[in-house]
């Protein structure tokens, strides 16, 4: 258990980095846990010394096993973990004062644009197209060149990246994030983006200190050479792998490099429900196959052990710069160079000492990484593999072939460590997620090394490279196929308790059954305890996820008149009037917006508004096919619309296209459409905009239109005063404030995911609605959020927010 020391090192570390990135939020000043923990270092330190000595003077005669030693032992280890989570705390709080020197920090105090430089650290993600206001037309025969070719289409990308210089100055480097409009090809790892932006400060626990949004036409100048030759490796690989075709051509580059830009979101969706989707992420085999073979090569050439390990190493760097340091790669890297470095030095190191030392090195180095859902998974999984694999598949070759019982342990050790994390992001188990690993393992380092070989090979033998692509593409599509089949099973999806409680309590129902399972044989009565622990554990699982909804349908108020499904990242608004129903978008998932309906007993739905057509605001249409009676929705938008319209309008359901000035009535309510503008080009400043004059409530709901839209609007629309506010676009800082202070709202409604990674709701965003004294409800934080007419003001209730109906008084009066 030597190795295992190293763990209480790395706990802290993590522990410490988590806590101080949240500190600015909680309005604690970052030194304040940095002192106390660099005291708490020096203390145990002085006991650890202070024993030690004491120990050697006049303890020459005592049993080693007495308990001094040990307390002098557990003194020196505990030292060594403060001082690891110092080490952290410090690096966090000198990168937290580089957020607020920063001078983005005062042009976004003061809303005012500046000239940025931005390095690419990471590669960008595709959003929905959408044309910006300063865009230029597409262009005309004219000006296409003497081959007729159109110029190179620009897409919205998402970016991410550090700060180099502020209207020409050069800037101590911050991490930053936005939305830019550029070629995609042109966004590369190294490669620098120019342009005019505004920028807004995120949350102090967001990896980017600064949301970015571009003001003007964005330059791109090309990354150094030494990086380069990574952007066209990828970018030949990708367009080679699109030719194979099926969704083994859309996994290949996955498999090999960790490119997922091809696989499309029914695919996606199949691989995150069977379990599969870890095998498109690069992670330690890939890493360790990479420095094997560097180092097999090495010793085949009669090189020594230290230039083997040279070898090695820039073996490795190179596949990072190929596949992009994601976290889990860093974190797989950063543990094969410190084997490598032991091996170099003649002392293998342990796997369990490698990853707790990668852990603390690499939370030394970015903090933000404590916060990371990759990176945890990435150390769950190495974790499980390390402590777990050895021990199931001896328990399970008891009843089974050895081969058979080792191929099935090391699916079930990483699942079974993952799982935790994992019902963080999405409150469910994978019923089939260890079969169908079990089923993709011997597929998945076949379809990995060819495809990798494939992406080496193209660029020199273009017909040997394919073909080696041709073979990676078998094992790609059988993965494929598992997930596709096992997606589509019935009852793969066994629901569980969300959040930090369902985390906790998974983790003590897998601790209580590894030890029956794995530990020494127990004593009739403590195996006993712990069988009995283990049956109340998941008796309160079935009890909150079974008994839960029941009771909480039971407690919601049965006069409420507008509801806001918490569906993730994505808006979902139910209205009610009477007997009659609207439901105002319908999130990105039919599962959750189906929960929705039901726990709000909503089974027809005679009005549905698609305020406009990204997958977060119309990819739940599933879950209300068949109950729509009319739908409207904005401009159309070719094949993205088309899919959401109809399945509907193959149900039955009538479509009617609105702008300003359309108005109708639901029940006893009236409603009219503020927003878009006849001749507005689809994308979110086309959001159909609704004004709603209920009995009880007036409120506006604003889908994602952004600043300039609302500006437009404001000015056209005569808008006044209102009760409710749905807030545009999740909360992002792309806001009008003269819109949010001419309505004056008493409630904001805000439809968001937690850790969505948007950064959603901004800082900005909030500290708006605290001004004009607007109260934020935020599904993220209350889940399904319902209100109802109280007077002088309404009452709030919340699916998390226990038994009470909370009164939210109007701050104007009353």
């Amino acid at each position: 258990m030597r190795d295992a020391r190293l763990a209480a090192p790395a706990v802290s570390a993590w522990a410490a980095a988590w806590a101080v990135v949240a500190a600015p939020d909680a309005g604690i000043p970052p030194w304040m846990p940095l002192s106390a923990l660099w005291a708490l270092a020096a203390m145990l330190l002085v006991v650890a010394l202070l024993g030690r000595r004491s120990g050697r003077e006049g303890g020459r005669g005592l049993d080693p096993r007495t308990s001094r030693p040990r307390l002098v032992g557990a003194a020196a280890t505990a030292s060594i973990a403060a001082v690891a989570a110092a080490l952290v705390a410090t690096s966090a709080g000198i990168a937290l004062s580089a957020r607020d020197a920063s001078p983005l920090a005062a042009a976004a105090e003061a809303r005012s644009p500046v000239d940025v430089v931005v390095e690419l650290t990471a590669a960008p993600r595709a959003m929905a197209s959408m044309m910006p206001a300063w865009a230029e037309p597409a262009a005309s025969a004219d000006q296409r060149g003497d081959s007729g070719t159109p110029p190179p289409v620009r897409s919205s990308m998402r970016i991410e990246g550090r700060l180099l210089s502020v209207d020409g100055a050069p800037v101590s480097p911050v991490p930053v994030g936005g939305v830019v409009d550029a070629v995609p090809s042109t966004l590369q790892l190294g490669a620098r983006v120019s342009f005019t932006a505004r920028a807004s400060p995120e949350s102090s626990v967001e990896a980017s200190a600064f949301r970015l949004r571009a003001q003007s036409e964005v330059e791109v100048a090309p990354p150094p050479a030494w990086l380069a030759w990574s952007a066209r490796l990828r970018t030949g690989f990708a367009d080679a792998a699109t030719r194979l075709g099926g969704d083994g051509g859309a996994l290949v580059p996955g498999l090999a490099i960790g490119d997922t830009s091809a696989v499309g979101e029914p695919l996606d969706a199949a691989m995150k429900a069977s379990s599969l989707s870890h095998l498109t992420a690069v992670s330690g085999a890939n890493c360790a196959i990479i420095t094997a073979v560097a180092f097999a090569l090495a010793a085949a050439l009669g090189l020594r052990r230290g230039l083997r390990v040279i070898v090695a190493l820039l073996a490795l760097g190179a596949f990072v710069v190929l596949v992009t340091p994601e976290s889990s790669v860093v974190r797989a890297a950063a543990m094969a160079v410190v084997v490598l470095i032991a091996v170099a030095a003649g002392r293998p190191g342990g796997g369990l000492a490698a990853l707790a030392l990668a852990v603390v090195v690499l939370l030394v180095v970015d903090p933000w990484y404590s916060r990371d859902y990759g990176f945890a998974l990435s150390v769950c999984a190495t974790a499980g593999l390390l402590l777990l694999a050895g021990p199931l598949s001896q328990a399970l070759a008891r009843v089974m072939p050895v081969p058979l019982a080792v191929v099935l342990g090391v699916p079930l050790a990483a699942q079974l460590a993952c799982q935790p994390v994992l019902v963080l992001l999405d409150p469910a188990i994978a019923v089939y997620g260890v079969p169908a690993n079990l089923l993709a393992a011997p597929a998945a380092p076949v379809g990995t090394v060819a495809g990798l070989i494939g992406c080496l090979l193209l660029p020199v033998l273009p017909s040997l490279g394919y073909a080696a692509l041709q073979l990676a593409w078998l094992p790609a599509q059988w993965i494929a196929v598992i997930a596709h089949t096992t997606a589509a099973m019935p009852g793969g999806r066994l629901p569980w308790l969300p959040d930090a409680p369902g985390a906790l309590l998974l983790a003590v129902c897998t601790a209580l059954a590894l030890r029956l399972a794995l530990g020494r044989p127990l004593a009739r009565r403590a195996r006993s305890l712990v069988a009995g622990a283990l049956i109340v554990a998941v008796a309160v699982q079935v009890g909150v996820v079974v008994g839960g909804p029941a009771v909480t349908r039971a407690l919601r108020p049965g006069d409420w008149v507008v509801a806001a499904c918490d569906v993730g990242q994505g808006d979902a608004v139910i209205l009610r009037s009477g007997d009659a129903t609207a439901l105002i978008d319908t999130g990105p998932d039919p599962t959750a917006l189906t929960r929705c309906l039901h726990l709000l007993g909503i089974e027809r739905i005679d009005l549905l508004v698609l305020t406009h057509w990204d997958a977060d605001h119309v990819g739940g249409v599933a879950a209300v096919e068949g109950i729509v009676s009319t739908v409207l929705h904005g401009p159309l938008d070719g094949e993205r619309s088309s899919r959401a319209l109809d399945p509907l309008l193959a149900e039955g359901a009538e479509a009617i296209p609105v702008t300003a000035g359309a108005h109708g009535t639901l029940g006893g309510t009236r409603w009219r459409t503020l927003w878009p503008a006849p001749d507005t080009p689809p994308g979110n400043d086309a959001s159909v905009v609704l004004e709603v004059m209920a009995p009880s409530y007036h409120g506006v709901f604003l889908g994602d239109l952004g600043e300039d839209a609302q500006r437009r609007m404001l000015t056209d629309s005569g808008l006044g005063h209102v009760d409710l506010v749905k807030v545009a676009h999740h909360g992002s800082a792309d806001q009008r404030d003269a819109l949010y202070e001419r309505m004056d709202a008493e409630v904001g409604l805000i439809g968001v995911g937690a850790d969505n990674g948007y950064g959603h709701p901004t800082g900005r965003l909030l500290e708006l609605l605290d001004r004009v004294g607007t109260v934020p409800l935020r599904t993220d934080v209350s889940g399904t959020i319902a209100l109802s007419p109280a007077e002088g003001g309404m009452r709030v209730w919340t699916e998390r927010g226990g038994a009470g109906v909370s009164a939210l008084r109007d701050p104007r009066g009353g």
